[in-house]
């Protein structure tokens, strides 16, 4: 009996050993602190759950989510939170938190699949993987007794056979792909460009601007595309596509007109009505370009928008350091979406004088009641004339008074709380670094220039480490998985700045880094998106597509074309004109979504034409 009971005793101590606990307490990312308190026994994405799961035989349940996302922070609260959901999640499954900008091959991967399967995406993206590594199910927000029901049905699927599950699950990708010759075929290359020319006008409208007829998001690889293509050959239709949507942009709800910035997307085809987190990526992408817009249509208005969002990022985004943090959130610090950015009747009677108010109503066109729960958001600005007009003011007046009242609006966010993500990521500090350089470039101002010298000095100082660069750093810990991405847009933002400041170590170091991309991501002619992939299934792509980000591939291949170039590296250009060599029939019959690709294919045939 002394002996069965010592048994008893080690298997009970044992198994509390091996029960799981939260681990993202404290953590130096917002967004897994967030999730710090939940009574799910959240675990944090590594090798480590995956021994669990193959030794205790459980599904691996996978979360991913970031900081500013609404439905990430509503889900949290109806199921996370959730003392009996969580029992059920901590028993059947060993459960991961991701926060998806500290693992961007994983949220890319999984993404993939999601799509795949359903046919859509978004977050909180929650997918179901195999011990060893294979997605099974996906699923993305859904409410709390939706959610018990998956997760019921998938682990009773999982107790009853787990073999044939896993076999279901197990997908093998390509182990690699065929060599390419490095001589690229000029007529190709120019049907591509046609191809994508004609989708995006098709794709295009014309009237609210935006591609497609749902959700409006920026699309600022198309975009860029399009007007690099216009600067080559201008084109009525192309210049029509470009400003309906510019203009749209940036005089619509997807701009916060009272403090500058661009909200991620907006949820309705009239650029009306935004999700309102801010990323740093698309405040930083969407500078450069209207700042590149303004000087190739020779349009002043989305230059002065360009400045002003970099004039944003500076006074919102940039840290002591000189870097830029990750995002702001959608929620503000009393967990309401949006009410950072919206004013309530109340408030504005309250603060503003009785012109004010009638000037802000017809300039904003404010209706009697709100759009949004939590009050009015500027959206659709008329001229002063028109104003003016309906006032019976002049326009002077209408002007004066309207500063007047946007300055009292502004005072009113100054007292409220948004909180902030304040993770520093190397691949959007490299887009930051990009924009910041176009500022530079175009403007005798010293901010702009200084911010670009800063950024550059973090890049090089904290993230780039005995060859090698980091994905993020916050609280002065190192962050995440690196991925193609970050090297790729690091790149390439080194090259911009080495060109401008005609610094030879500056070429250096983005050439250092180009070369470290290919040898950690490049594999039998394919990509990994990071050096070392837990997931299965999906570990080498030939050729990557453009989505809210520029393709990384496809940004790598055209910097290390003018790398090779300005270097005289014919090694890397041969093999960087063999990588783009490849799907040629796939990216004629799907061209939209290739426009980084199909410009680096122009970059190389220009660089091969010459003598």
């Amino acid at each position: 009996m002394r002996v069965l009971g010592g048994v008893l005793l080690w298997l009970c101590l044992l198994g509390q050993a091996w029960a799981l606990g939260n681990q993202l307490q404290s953590h130096p990312s917002p967004y897994l602190a967030l999730h710090g308190d939940d009574p799910v026994a959240w675990q944090l994405w590594g090798p480590d759950v995956f021994k669990t799961a193959r030794r205790e035989n459980k599904l691996i349940y996978v979360s991913v989510g970031y900081f500013s996302c609404h439905w990430c922070h509503v889900m949290q609260g109806e199921s996370y939170k959730n003392p009996g959901i969580a029992k059920t999640l901590n028993r059947d499954f060993v459960p991961v938190k991701v926060d998806r900008e500290l693992q961007p091959a994983v949220d890319e991967a999984l993404m993939a699949f999601v799509q795949a399967t359903q046919g859509r995406g978004g977050w909180p993206l929650n997918v179901f993987l195999t011990p060893e590594g294979y997605p099974l199910y996906a699923v993305l927000y859904v409410p709390p007794a939706s959610f018990v029901e998956v997760i019921g049905k998938i682990d009773a699927l999982w107790q009853e056979d787990p073999s044939r599950i896993a076999t279901i699950a197990r997908q093998h990708g390509p182990r690699g792909f065929a060599d390419k010759s490095p001589q690229l075929t000029p007529g190709q290359v120019l049907a591509l460009g046609q191809a994508f020319e004609q989708m995006a006008i098709g794709l295009a409208d014309t009237f609210e601007g935006g591609f497609g007829n749902q959700s409006r998001f920026p699309h600022v690889p198309q975009l860029r595309y399009l007007l690099n293509r216009y600067e080559q050959m201008p084109s009525a239709r192309v210049r029509e596509v470009l400003e309906t949507t510019l203009d749209a942009m940036a005089q619509r709800g997807l701009y916060d007109h009272v403090e500058g910035g661009f909200f991620r997307y907006t949820v309705d085809p009239g650029w009306s009505v935004p999700h309102f987190e801010k990323m740093l990526y698309d405040n930083a992408q969407l500078a450069r370009l209207y700042l590149e817009a303004g000087k190739v249509l020779d349009r002043e208005d989305y230059a002065a928008v360009g400045f002003a969002v970099l004039d944003f990022m500076l006074t919102r985004m940039q840290t002591t350091n000189g870097a830029m943090v990750a995002s702001l959130s959608a929620i503000d610090d009393l967990g309401r979406e949006g009410a950072y950015y919206l004013y309530d009747d109340d408030t504005l009677e309250n603060a503003l004088t009785r012109d004010e108010q009638r000037v802000l109503r017809a300039v904003w066109s404010l209706p009697e009641a709100a759009v949004f729960d939590f009050g009015h958001l500027l959206v659709n600005q008329a001229l002063p004339e028109a104003a003016a007009i309906q006032l019976g003011w002049t326009a002077d007046e209408v002007e004066e008074t309207l500063a007047s009242g946007m300055e009292k609006l502004r005072a009113i966010r100054d007292q409220r709380v948004l909180p902030v993500d304040s993770k520093v990521l190397a691949g959007w500090n490299a887009l930051a670094l990009e924009a910041f350089v176009e500022g530079a470039a175009q403007s005798d101002q010293a901010v702009y220039a200084h911010a670009a010298r800063q950024i550059r000095r973090y890049i090089e100082t904290t993230l780039w480490q005995n060859n090698r660069l980091f994905r993020a750093s916050a609280g002065g810990s190192a962050l995440g998985t690196v991925s193609l991405a970050d090297y790729a847009y690091t790149a390439r933002a080194l090259l911009a700045f080495s060109r401008w400041s005609r610094a030879p170590e500056d070429l250096e170091l983005a050439y250092r880094v180009t070369e470290t991309a290919w040898r950690d991501f490049y594999r039998a002619n394919g990509w990994q998106r990071e050096r070392d992939p837990l997931l299965k299934g999906s570990e080498l792509q030939e050729v990557l597509r453009d989505e809210a980000l520029p393709a990384e591939d496809a940004v790598l291949i055209e910097v290390s074309l003018k790398l090779a170039e300005e270097k005289k590296i014919v090694s890397l250009a041969e093999k960087a004109r063999s990588a783009l060599n490849r799907a040629h029939e796939d990216l004629l019959g799907d061209a939209f979504f290739f426009p980084s690709r199909i410009r680096a294919l122009e970059v190389a045939i220009a660089i091969q034409s010459k003598p």
